[in-house]
């Protein structure tokens, strides 16, 4: 073969379905995750429909841009199974029937008591000097092209037989091509900051790693109520490569401060509920306008029993005053969306749970209830306890689910700054 290092790749979901609500590209995500452990950047992923012109457009881009393309689908048998055709059509290289694969699909029909439906044969075409890569969970073989000094491999579409031919054959094959060098990842995360704001306070950084021998490159990514850095670096060894990340983050810890909330990539909720076990303290929560969204995703951690009390509900004003015990003369005079009203019901629920800890949500969700002096988005947050007290109004924009998990994001970042604080 005449093919250069593997570093880059480029991926081509092929399918109309996935140009759909109905189902999602995951083959993607899988690929994404091999391709890195053998060191090779993903520079591109791109879904296309049954389309022969689109697909082929697709296909002279990406090599275009990578050493390695993966097409993932449109092997099957049907007239709208289209990338036999197009690889042969873009590469110059023409179909040619297989005998083999003819043989191995009657074989598969007839241990079922089937024959094999004529359309089958299909599966049977290869472009001439292709590869066959055996997949033995499926009718349709995987391909594998050396064209020029690039590689392009094509495989079935049902993740159940792409997963194992990607673990298997695939990587036996594209490991002596890649350079042998080691691509390492890290995801900091931080809570209580903007995109632009952290942006602007690491750029420094970022310039001091464009200086060095092993470049850590960063990428920027927003979600509601926190901000991700992903870090990568390619260096000769893994140890050469933690190392670089470890001085990167120490790097961008030291002017984000305490608004990082992991630094290997762990959701908010692992963190805090890790937190909590350390200090052997139990939290309740009493939420309104979440609806239950701080207590689910603390609860979605495995283990949570050790630390997560009780969790509930008062989203009428009768039952903040009924089972939390919030004085109906505070909510009269401040509204049930206000700073002393939170404090009561963290207060409440933690007393009623005897619970170290307690957290009050209350707020305006949307897309109605807002009023001028509280506009919808307005959310008031207290956590408080063994380790002090903590209150914040916080006003977020965007729709009801939005607001809900922004809100959601700011009660458990507020009681991770308060554990953290306690030590």
């Amino acid at each position: 073969m005449n093919a250069t290092v593997i570093d880059t790749a480029a991926i081509i979901a092929v399918g109309s379905e996935l140009l759909t609500p109905y189902r999602a590209d995951t083959n993607s995500v899988f690929l994404t995750a091999r391709l890195n452990e053998l060191a090779i950047e993903v520079r591109g992923k791109l879904i296309v429909g049954d389309d022969r012109k689109r697909l082929a457009r697709g296909l002279e881009r990406s090599l275009d841009d990578a050493d390695l393309v993966v097409l993932t689908g449109g092997l099957g048998p049907t007239d709208d199974d289209v990338t036999r055709d197009v690889l042969a059509q873009v590469l110059g290289m023409p179909l040619v029937e297989q005998r083999e694969i003819v043989e191995v699909i009657q074989k598969r029909f007839s241990a079922r008591g089937l024959g094999m439906p004529r359309i089958n044969r299909r599966q049977a075409l290869v472009p001439r000097g292709a590869e066959l890569i055996p997949n033995a969970r499926g009718t349709a073989p995987g391909l594998w092209v050396e064209w020029r000094k690039q590689v392009v491999v094509a495989l079935p579409g049902p993740p159940r037989e792409l997963k194992p031919m990607v673990d298997g054959p695939v990587r036996e094959r594209l490991a002596p091509l890649t350079s042998g060098s080691h691509l390492a990842r890290r995801v900091v995360a931080v809570a209580g900051s903007t995109e632009s704001h952290v942006e602007e306070r690491v750029q420094p950084v970022y310039a001091r790693w464009r200086q060095r021998a092993q470049v850590v490159k960063a990428t920027i990514l927003a979600g509601p109520g926190q901000v991700e850095l992903h870090l990568s670096t390619r260096v000769s060894s893994m140890p050469e490569a933690e190392a670089a990340l470890d001085l990167a983050v120490e790097e961008l810890v030291a002017v984000l401060g305490c608004d990082v909330y992991t630094t290997v990539g762990l959701p908010l909720e692992r963190v805090v509920g890790d937190r909590l076990r350390a200090l052997s303290w139990r939290v309740a929560l009493a939420e309104s306008c979440t609806g239950g969204l701080v207590a689910s995703r603390l609860t979605d951690i495995p283990g949570s029993s050790t630390y997560f009390d009780l969790g509930v509900v008062t989203y009428a004003n009768a039952a903040k005053t009924d089972f939390l015990n919030v004085p109906t003369s505070l909510i009269e005079v401040h509204g049930a969306v206000s700073e002393p009203v939170a404090l009561a019901m963290a207060s409440g629920v933690a007393i009623r749970a005897a619970a170290e800890i307690g957290v009050g949500v209350t707020g305006t969700a949307g897309p109605t209830g807002g009023t001028d002096a509280k506009p919808v988005g307005t959310v008031c947050v207290a956590v408080t306890g063994a380790a002090g007290e903590r209150v914040r109004t916080f006003t977020f924009s965007g729709d009801r689910d939005v607001v809900k998990r922004q809100a959601s994001q700011a009660a458990l970042d507020m009681l991770r700054r308060m554990l953290d604080a306690h030590g």
